[in-house]
């Protein structure tokens, strides 16, 4: 699946017109018939992956952050501050959001990139995060998008090989370094801890003195 990930993105150059513009007639329609339909049946539309798409595994959805550093975050402040890009079902709807997104490396300030399961909030009080925890590597600047890409794509290829504990990974920027943690849903099952770090290296090809910290959310909490 990596492979073709990294295939698909040097085909994907040209042709989005041609797809938005099907797109478009395709909306058009669709709205038409949505319309006609008896209003009690729309509900918000399950994403899936289009017809000959290579679908993931599972659904993920995009999410960005931004905050003034120096002010006091509550939960709720945050919960507001945070913005859902979209959802996408397969490795060709990834690619759509991900080649419009500036890099991590471009941003400025105080911002966060978030990519998790969808039905996942990016917050650790959600359900599926609140037992779990993160693995923390504090990057030099210059490296944030590189390691972002590598990231994202072996979470999205299922390149950790740790059934469903893997929940989510975010990028934060920030003025003298970057981070990038990836997060598990059980933080007590050191076998899947483990064997989550040992694939981080791997795929972020690390330093072998890279520092790599791991803290549980309840911890962050505290």
């Amino acid at each position: 699946l990596l492979h073709f990930f990294t295939r698909l993105k040097d085909d994907d150059s040209g042709d989005h017109d041609q797809n938005e513009e099907n797109n478009t007639q395709k909306d058009s329609e669709k709205e038409k018939n949505d319309r006609e339909k008896p209003q009690s049946t729309t509900k918000r539309k399950a994403v899936v992956p289009g017809p000959a798409e290579h679908p993931l595994q599972y659904n993920y959805t995009f999410w960005y952050s931004r905050r003034t550093p120096g002010r006091p975050t509550s939960s709720q402040s945050y919960e507001q501050n945070i913005k859902q890009i979209g959802t996408f079902a397969s490795v060709e709807q990834f690619w759509r959001f991900y080649s419009h997104m500036v890099r991590p490396g471009d941003l400025t300030g105080h911002s966060d990139f978030h990519l998790f399961k969808e039905g996942i909030k990016p917050m650790w009080e959600d359900d599926a995060n609140k037992n779990g925890g993160k693995w923390i590597i504090r990057l030099r600047k210059g490296l944030a998008s590189r390691c972002w890409e590598n990231l994202i794509l072996a979470m999205l290829g299922e390149q950790f090989m740790v059934g469903e504990e893997i929940c989510g990974a975010v990028v934060s920027v920030r003025f003298q370094e970057d981070i990038i943690s990836i997060w598990n849903k059980t933080a007590s099952d050191q076998a899947t801890t483990a064997r989550i770090r040992d694939t981080l290296r791997r795929v972020l090809n690390l330093p072998p003195n890279t520092i790599m910290e791991y803290k549980t959310h309840t911890d962050s909490i505290k």
